[in-house]
């Protein structure tokens, strides 16, 4: 079978347990997304992320670590990063009257956005964190609970820039990213944690707008996240579990070739594909078989639960008979992902001038 570790998983608390250890081993086993309840202060997550790669060395050990409301670890020391949305006023604000500052305006915009970057992605790292899943892509309408004020903007063009400028950011802390959710998950009000959202707009009326940062930022994004949302105008399936949305159009016509990470499969935009109801089993096999090269599995760790393992088992099993086809390439993208440089060490980060200097640019 072809190397391929394409299911990142959770684990249930601030240790790893026997179960936990077992499950990392598993050679289908990819990596690890961490939330709040695998917090307690920065000691123990660098020691909870050690355990980890002890297990094994090229786990993608991540988070889902924007600023504002999404943010896991904010007491000991983290940075309370601002919401992506507090950028895009910068951007539209003209420094006038008492809020006059040098470099106000879309230039001190996307000097914060690269500043966000940097503390972001340096305070993880030095707790042994590889990876977060930002920047948040979406359009702000305005109209979307779930997207809200994780938006930088209504403009795409504001948004693809101060999404670089963060990037950039992330980047100089030797921290790869994640941009979400395409095509687009702003524009409908449902939450796809909750709920299957359906966007009506043609395909035409979607790449013009929400989806227009994608192609503009091909050349540097690392990886993608398509959105639990369906666009029947453009196919019955939502787009994480579209052939046509992830291998034509993101792939094809907009040339990205980084990863593909499905959302979360236990959302409730997850659970139903064709109309029908489907397991965690089927649900990870048709992200993959759409052109995901990684699936996330959130929140099943909990209570004794065995879904992890009969996921693991299923995958197994499908490779097996041939319904799955392992990919050399997903395997390649997965480890483009890990961090080449070492992190620093969070007493020294505190003194460095870079990192003090993009304190003082937050908003």
């Amino acid at each position: 079978m072809t190397e391929h570790t394409p299911l990142i998983l959770d684990v249930a608390g601030t240790t790893l347990t026997a179960d936990d250890r077992r499950r990392l081993a598993h050679p289908l086993a990819g990596g690890v997304i961490l939330f709040a309840r695998n917090w307690e202060s920065r000691a123990q997550l660098l020691e909870l992320t050690a355990a980890i790669k002890a297990v094994r060395s090229d786990l993608l050990i991540c988070v889902d670590h924007e600023g504002g409301r999404v943010q896991r670890f904010r007491t000991d020391g983290f940075t309370h990063l601002p919401p992506m949305r507090a950028l895009g006023q910068l951007w539209d604000d003209d420094g006038q009257g008492a809020r006059a500052r040098q470099g106000a305006g879309a230039m001190r915009a996307t000097n914060a956005a690269t500043a966000a970057g940097y503390v972001l992605g340096s305070e993880l790292r030095a707790c042994g964190v590889d990876f977060s899943f930002t920047p948040v892509l979406d359009l702000d309408y305005g109209e979307s609970g779930v997207i809200g004020d994780r938006s930088f903007h209504r403009d795409p063009r504001v948004v693809a820039l101060l999404a670089k400028s963060l990037m950039h950011g992330l980047l100089q802390a030797g921290m790869a990213h994640c941009g979400k959710h395409f095509p687009g998950h702003g524009f409908v009000q449902a939450d796809s944690h909750t709920d299957i959202p359906v966007d009506r707009r043609s395909l035409k009326a979607i790449l013009a707008d929400d989806a227009a940062p994608y192609p503009w930022l091909s050349s540097t994004l690392a990886s993608v996240m398509p959105a639990h949302v369906i666009y029947p105008k453009v196919d019955a399936r939502p787009a994480g579990f579209s052939r046509r949305w992830l291998q034509e159009i993101l792939r094809g016509q907009l040339r990205f070739d980084g990863a593909i990470f499905s959302d979360d499969l236990s959302m409730e935009g997850a659970r139903r594909i064709d109309g029908q109801p489907v397991g965690y089993t089927d649900a990870a096999l048709a992200a993959l078989d759409a052109g995901c090269d990684l699936v996330l599995l959130c929140n099943q760790s909990l209570g004794g639960s065995r879904v992890l393992d009969e996921v693991l088992e299923g995958l197994e099993a499908a490779a097996a008979d041939g319904r799955w086809q392992p990919s050399a390439d997903s395997e390649s993208r997965r480890l483009a992902l890990l961090p080449e440089t070492l992190p620093q060490p969070w007493d020294e980060l505190m003194l460095q001038p870079a990192y003090m200097a993009a304190l003082d640019c937050l908003p």
